[in-house]
């Protein structure tokens, strides 16, 4: 089994790569971040559901892509700060995707919120990713 140097980049890989390829649902191993990430998408539409198996030895995430019309929500992913170079926002900086119409998501003091949630509550942080 190899070592994942970025974790985050990793799921969002697994799951642009399941939208693409119009897939039902996509596994991915567990990791508290990574269904905080799974939550995100959820809440704001982009995946129908997720669920996380914890009963095996390998605990996994199932991400339950949304279809519409026969093609994915997710038009696309992209990991903004990575391991070799972080990048960090204050409430004020944080970006709109597509003139709103995406969703930036921020590691806070209070946790993984979208880019909206984190503008609400005035709130900066790591700028993680984008979706749209």
């Amino acid at each position: 089994m190899s070592t994942v140097t970025d974790p985050i980049a990793d799921f969002l890989a697994r799951v642009r790569n399941g939208a693409r390829a119009q897939k039902p649902e996509v596994l991915i191993p567990y990791s508290k971040i990574k269904a905080e990430l799974a939550r995100i998408l959820k809440e704001e539409g982009y995946i129908s559901d997720y669920s996380v198996d914890t009963s095996a030895a390998h605990p996994q995430i199932k991400v339950i892509n949304k279809l519409v019309d026969r093609s994915s929500a997710i038009a696309g992913l992209r990991r903004v700060s990575r391991p070799g170079l972080r990048r960090y926002v204050g409430a004020d900086e944080i970006p709109r995707v597509l003139g709103g119409m995406g969703l930036a998501i921020l590691s806070t003091s209070r946790g993984v919120l979208s880019g909206r949630e984190a503008r609400k509550q005035k709130l900066g942080g790591e700028l993680l990713a984008y979706v749209w």
